[in-house]
């Protein structure tokens, strides 16, 4: 079972639903062809719009590439700590801790450690409902 699942139920001090960075076993990939490799947790994920909540940690100059999901799909990025660089649909700015990025759905995006420290960010990824439904 990859890390990602295994995580999900998990939680500090055998409390569930509680987790953390320094908690976490995180899995390592390539993001969307960017560079280098990230590190990603699956902590949450259920069938009632929400398709996901991840912990992800960027590395310094590694990249999650830029990329596209379905139309009915929204993904939203809230940045914890480190510095980045986002693209959203060809501009190109600076986030940091605090930020939170909503990428739409059928949007083009990506994001780059521009930092001397790890990115760290959590990533809710969820289903919208399709018209006429």
């Amino acid at each position: 079972m990859p890390a990602s699942e295994a995580a999900i139920g998990e939680g500090r001090a055998g409390t569930k639903r509680h987790y953390g960075f320094s908690t976490v076993t995180m899995r390592r990939e390539v993001a969307h062809d960017g560079i280098g490799e990230i590190g990603t947790v699956r902590v949450e994920s259920s069938g009632d719009g929400l398709e996901f909540i991840d912990l992800t940690s960027i590395p310094p100059g590694a990249t999650v590439g830029i990329h596209r999901h379905a139309l009915d799909n929204e993904e939203i990025y809230v940045i914890i700590s480190g510095e980045g660089e986002m693209t959203v649909e060809q501009e190109t700015f600076p986030v940091g801790p605090g930020d939170v990025i909503v990428n739409d759905p059928g949007g083009e995006h990506g994001l780059r450690n521009v930092g001397a420290q790890e990115l760290r960010m959590v990533v809710v990824q969820r289903r919208l409902a399709k018209p006429g439904r």
